[in-house]
């Protein structure tokens, strides 16, 4: 008899990428898209001078963590990304955790993304089209001084 798929493991397949859920400090807020979850070791090259290979060997050095982009819609009276920015006053920021969830099915959280100390660093306003037909989306960028990853 043909196996009809019910009996498959749920490992089989990986987690699709849209249900996900973002949360500032204590703030859930929705977003349509998020993007540079990214985590670089800068290599350090080095070769000692009595070395008999010609060329000189990586190391890993400090790590280094890309800034973050977030999207959403605009909706009227949420000002929540203008607000953020304007507190930026003499080099002084809230800096906040933001913790970034894939769920699953039923709503919990498979892997987690945490930021420590994010801040933003640019808001990108909506373009404006007489003509257009798409909905005003805004953006925000950013800085945080880690990244760690959970899975559950």
């Amino acid at each position: 008899m043909a196996d009809d798929g019910s009996q498959q493991s749920s490992s089989v397949w990986p987690m699709p990428k849209f249900y996900f859920q973002v949360k500032w400090d204590s703030t859930v807020m929705s977003f349509e898209e998020v993007s540079g979850l990214d985590i670089e070791a800068q290599p350090i090259e080095y070769r000692h001078g009595d070395s008999p290979v010609y060329s000189t060997i990586k190391m890993p050095g400090l790590k280094k963590f890309s800034n973050i982009t977030m999207k959403k819609g605009v909706f009227k009276a949420d000002n929540k990304f203008w607000d953020w920015f304007n507190q930026i006053k003499m080099n002084t920021i809230k800096r906040v955790p933001v913790i970034i969830s894939l769920l699953d099915e039923s709503g919990k959280p498979t892997m987690v993304w945490t930021l420590a100390n994010a801040w933003p660093t640019k808001i990108t306003g909506t373009d404006l089209k007489a003509q257009g037909n798409e909905v005003a989306v805004e953006t925000i960028e950013i800085a945080h001084e880690g990244l760690t990853i959970a899975n559950s």
